[in-house]
């Protein structure tokens, strides 16, 4: 693992810091990808140079005329939480609602999945097919690139040394274009793409003036598919139309083959997502199944301020402060683990399970994926400091009553999560509860009265809002 973190407190000392960073030295956001690679050893890290205490900088999703900016710092939290862009970049929210699980939106980040270069990252498709651009930045200036010539290669990017990913632009749907994201995944959540499409159709009339599609998972890099977009250009939108595209896209694409699917499987995927995509838009269903309001598992705090520096790392952890004696080289899992947080547990160490959740400044996250330098002044609720002294939670009764625990070793990250939802809205419905744990997996199959337990919770006691403050 790392063996130093600087936390820089501008732009500029952070741009200085990395064109000058020795060898072993990664820049730090998320986290969510970089600490899975550190504890599978991949581009092993001795330092980090972490971002996070520039969110009045790079943390935004902002309007600027007929274009959304998105900061190196926007979560796709932060993109499901702006209604306006859920409208005008539908795909993107399609596929950031996509990404791993609820914990993992609250800290991912648009860039960093961008960066990471995967073939199967998701947002990577719909940017493109949405004709984005990048606005890469060092300690000498700015440069623009359209994301369409960003990836040379099979994980690489045209990132040059000292740069970064400032800033992602591109333009709204409007009136005139209609877009969507599908991806084929092997189970509804935590799930990486076995294939994914991002479509995004101008019309003039009722013909195809012009079209932008993109596949993912299907090629070492994402890719366009310029004969099915000739196809489409001019044409009308119909039954025959659609056919004749899907044949075009199998026909076209050279599939990949690996442990998640063969190419051939690949090749019949591709035909019947496009064909999919293509109906949804023609019927005017590019929205179906997308909700109106999407879980988030993040309630509003007050920022957190300036942090004085330290040489420790201290946290207001379940309403006291602690200082974390090991934080510097471990994860927020084993730092909390360590002043004796240990109903904290650990399961997978690398975001699967969803045991270790815990609050972070009012988001639900999974502490073995968070840098635990990155919590200094912050505030960390943990299963200890779930109920007060005098009662339980009322989801703990809830649970109690439905006899909602078996081992009780995923229990404290069910109840995290679960009790976080309960702030965020007074009614959840069914649905809304298996989403806020879909990041949870219970090893003794027990999801039915875990369900119950969270219902019965908002029913008894609607509106368990501790940590909301005004705008």
């Amino acid at each position: 693992m790392w063996s130093s973190v600087y936390r820089p407190e501008s732009l500029e000392a952070a741009l200085r810091a990395w064109r000058d960073a020795e060898e072993g030295t990664r820049l730090l956001a998320g986290g969510t990808d970089l600490v899975v690679e550190q504890q599978r050893g991949v581009k092993p890290a001795r330092h980090l140079i972490d971002l996070t205490a520039l969110e009045s900088e790079l943390k935004y999703v902002r309007r600027d005329g007929g274009e959304f900016l998105l900061g190196a710092l926007a979560t796709h939290n932060d993109v499901l939480a702006s209604e306006e862009l859920r409208r005008e970049g539908l795909p993107l929210a399609q596929a950031c609602i996509e990404v791993g699980a609820p914990q993992i939106r609250t800290r991912a980040t648009i860039a960093g999945n961008l960066v990471t270069a995967s073939p199967a990252n998701d947002t990577i498709a719909p940017l493109l097919a949405l004709d984005a651009q990048l606005v890469l930045a060092n300690a000498d200036g700015e440069r623009l690139l359209a994301l369409a010539d960003f990836y040379p290669g099979f994980r690489r990017t045209a990132l040059q040394p000292g740069e970064i990913v400032r800033e992602i632009r591109f333009r709204g749907l409007g009136a005139s274009r209609r877009g969507i994201f599908l991806k084929l995944g092997l189970r509804r959540a935590q799930a990486i793409s076995v294939i994914n499409v991002a479509i995004v159709l101008a019309f003039e009339k009722a013909r195809v003036a012009e079209a932008r599609v993109a596949l993912g998972c299907v090629a070492p890099t994402v890719i366009r598919m310029p004969g099915v977009e000739e196809l489409l250009s001019g044409a009308a939108l119909d039954a025959e139309t659609i056919a004749r595209v899907a044949d075009c896209a199998a026909r076209d694409v050279v599939p990949i083959g690996d442990v998640r699917s063969s190419a051939e499987y690949r090749r019949d995927a591709v035909r019947a997502l496009l064909a999919e995509a293509l109906e949804r838009i023609a019927g005017g269903r590019e929205e179906d199944g997308f909700p109106e309001e999407p879980v988030l598992l993040e309630t509003r705090m007050a920022p957190r301020g300036r942090v004085p520096r330290s040489t420790s790392v201290i946290a207001n952890v379940n309403g006291k402060e602690r200082e974390l004696p090991t934080a510097m080289r471990n994860t927020l899992l084993d730092a909390l683990r360590d002043i004796g947080c240990t109903g904290v547990k650990e399961g997978c160490a690398e975001g699967e399970c969803g045991a270790c959740t815990v609050w972070l400044d009012g988001k639900a996250v999974m502490s073995c994926l968070v840098p635990a330098a990155q919590v200094h002044g912050a505030r960390v609720v943990t299963i200890e400091g779930l109920a007060d002294t005098a009662a339980l939670h009322p989801l703990q009764e809830a649970y109690v009553a439905r006899g909602a625990v078996q081992c009780g070793f995923c229990i404290p990250g069910m109840l995290m999560a679960g009790a976080k939802l309960l702030e965020e809205r007074e009614e959840p419905t069914r649905e809304d509860c298996r989403v806020a744990i879909s990041g949870n997996l219970c090893r003794c199959t027990g999801y039915r009265k875990i369900l119950d337990a969270m219902e019965a919770a908002a029913l008894q006691h609607p509106g368990t809002r501790v940590e909301e403050v005004p705008a």
